[in-house]
């Protein structure tokens, strides 16, 4: 499957993934051969943090 390029669909994408599929950010990248930090830095650079507690970009 390939992910969405769009950082604003990617952001949709991955917590509905989180939310749905997947227990940990980690498994969401192994899953998808993805890197956790870059992923971050993506979602980052159009203000969204990671937050492990909710297990969502916020």
């Amino acid at each position: 499957m390939n992910i969405p390029k769009d950082p604003m669909i990617l952001l949709s994408f991955v917590n509905t993934k989180l939310r749905d599929e997947y227990s940990t950010l980690e498994e969401f990248c192994k899953e998808h051969d993805l890197d956790v930090e870059g992923l971050k830095k993506k979602l980052e650079d159009i203000g969204f943090q990671y937050n492990a507690k909710l297990k969502q970009f916020k």
